[in-house]
């Protein structure tokens, strides 16, 4: 968990008028810092919850994505698509979810290059237990309640259709 910086001052409110009296108010600046700062906070406390069982939020994220899947498999293709990750980054999470007994890897039979990860039954048993704790601690958001989590995902999702994540679909 993160140490708590324990200041008397806010240093992102700080920064904000700093920078307003040397290049003028813009306001994006001190948003996009408290969500570096929210997201460095949260990281730390998914990370907290599931390291015990051997985790990263990134290996739970794949774990949980497996167990979405009709067969419990996905090719590392596809986890790294529906992650919104690198190739790279699919491989190393895989290499240690394979590693630590929670996935196991098989050829595509579809795809002569292609790999398959496929949950084990203990990664099954880790990403029940792992989600329990989480969802008792609202993924490190318990200051927040339903309402204003709603507008969080409504404030940050313009920024990922700009993006290119996705496509909003076509109003009637």
């Amino acid at each position: 968990m993160a140490k708590p910086l324990a200041l008397d001052f806010d240093p992102i409110a700080r920064a904000d008028e700093l920078w307003k009296r040397r290049w003028g108010s813009v306001p994006a600046m001190p948003a996009i810092t408290s969500v570096m700062r929210a997201h460095q906070i949260l990281l730390s406390r998914v990370d907290a919850v599931v390291k015990p069982y051997g985790l990263t939020f990134a290996r739970y994220e794949a774990l949980v994505l497996l167990t979405f899947s009709r067969t419990g498999e996905l090719s590392l293709s596809k986890i790294g698509e529906r992650l919104m990750v690198h190739p790279t980054s699919v491989t190393n999470t895989v290499d240690r979810l394979e590693r630590a007994g929670l996935v196991a890897r098989r050829p595509n039979p579809l795809d002569g290059r292609g790999v398959l990860a496929s949950i084990t039954a203990r990664g099954r048993e880790v990403v029940e237990e792992a989600t329990r704790e989480l969802m008792a601690v609202d993924f490190g958001l318990e200051g927040y309640d339903a309402e204003q989590c709603g507008q969080v995902f409504d404030l940050l999702r313009p920024l990922r259709v700009a993006a290119g994540d996705f496509r909003e679909p076509e109003q009637a």
